[in-house]
């Protein structure tokens, strides 16, 4: 279960997300804390912060928002440092629920299939330009494009900007975790880019979700620009990072699974349930809860001011919940899994993060039906949390 340089030498009270034996592997992890806790804790993050991997701990949780406020400062190592709110994710009844509505609009399913041959036509540009090499990289010359693509054009801004959306996006939710100072830099840095598309729509608004926040009230008072970027940082993150780690997780199981590869190529209106399959599996999301007073969850006795990580990926993989929670059945028909949230935070996104999945796996596979990891591929996985592989190297053709 270890990597041979981690660090961690008792998971249930000294676990570490950042850990390599965490990155490259959790799924034993959970396992055995499931067997041992089930809810671990470590002094290594904030003030402490505790970890339940179980299903119904994770869902009794999300659903108690008085108890397990949204309004956090995420997961630092070394101690909490402060940074900026992220409505509506990081919000809490009664002001959640007005500022969700406010973006509601722009997910709703009507909407995100307007998007969908804008999406077909980047996914095949993409995967003809791998196939025509022979070679190259699933993760960063195809699923790293896709969302930032759809991003760009639902915020109307260049999508040539994409290349720099990616490095702040590492730098803040992946370099941060550790290096607090890379994160301000970078939410610094995305401060300024906003702000000032922000007030290019106020001069000239467009059909875009900029354009809508600029002209939206909230309780019968518009939105200041400051929140506005803060509700355009989070598009960026949970908007991006999430979907190409959830494309390249699915892209990576079926280059190293040949037999789940032929038969989703064999059976192509197979591929949304295998989709919801592989959400499931490879759930990159873990989102962080501050306690707001003392309670007991699962024996766990947790005081104010405690975090909580809300590690969804585990509550995915329990097989209290999941029949062969461990392994991926991609016709598997009882799916209600936990990889977009529970409760009223639930990814408001899912709608456009399932599409983005579906036509990628989908375009993917006409364009490339042939393909596995590269031999001795150095296939590596984002520490932090938004769990999903960085690099891919495959090559086309199968040598089974």
């Amino acid at each position: 279960m270890s990597a041979k340089d981690s660090t961690v030498e008792n998971w249930a009270e000294d676990w570490d997300i950042l850990d390599p034996a965490w990155v490259d592997d959790p799924y034993p992890i959970w396992e055995e804390l499931r067997g041992r806790c089930p809810v671990a804790h470590t002094p290594r993050f904030n003030e402490g912060t505790w970890l339940p991997v179980r299903f119904d701990d994770l869902a009794t949780i999300a659903h108690d928002t008085a108890t397990f406020s949204n309004n956090h400062d995420g997961l630092t190592a070394g101690g909490t440092s402060p940074r900026d709110r992220l409505p509506p994710i990081t919000s809490d009844p009664p002001e959640h629920s007005a500022m969700r509505r406010s973006v509601l609009p722009f997910f709703a399913p009507r909407r995100i299939e307007a998007w969908r041959a804008a999406i077909e036509a980047h996914c095949t540009e993409l995967a003809e330009a791998v196939a025509v090499r022979g070679h190259g990289d699933a993760a960063v010359d195809y699923a790293q494009h896709i969302p930032v693509g759809a991003i760009a054009a639902i915020l109307g801004v260049d999508p040539a900007d994409g290349d720099q959306f990616r490095t702040w996006i590492h730098d803040f939710a992946e370099v941060g975790a550790r290096k607090p100072e890379v994160r301000i830099r970078a939410n610094a840095d995305i401060g300024k880019y906003m702000l000032a598309e922000i007030a290019k729509r106020r001069r000239q608004p467009s059909d875009d979700l900029i354009s809508h926040l600029t002209q939206t009230e909230v309780d019968g008072q518009p939105l200041d620009d400051d929140t506005i970027r803060r509700m355009l940082l989070l598009q960026l993150l949970a908007g991006i990072d999430t979907t190409w780690s959830s494309i390249g997780a699915a892209l990576w199981h079926l280059a190293a699974n040949p037999l789940d590869r032929q038969r989703l190529v064999d059976e192509p209106e197979l591929i949304p349930t295998a989709v919801e399959e592989l959400l499931r599996a490879y759930a990159p999301v873990s989102v962080v809860r501050r306690v707001t007073g003392d309670v007991e969850v699962a024996g766990a006795e947790m005081h104010a001011g405690d975090s909580v990580l809300m590690a969804f990926p585990a509550a995915c993989r329990d097989p209290e919940v999941f029949e062969q929670a461990d392994e991926v059945v991609i016709d598997r028909q009882r799916n209600r899994h936990a990889a977009f949230g529970l409760g009223i935070h639930r990814c408001l996104g899912s709608n456009l993060a399932r599409l983005e999945m579906i036509t990628a796996v989908g375009t993917w596979l006409h364009h490339i039906p042939e393909f596995e990891l590269a031999p001795g591929a150095n296939v590596t996985w984002s520490a932090g949390q938004i769990r999903g592989p960085r690099t891919i190297p495959i090559v086309i053709g199968s040598s089974r």
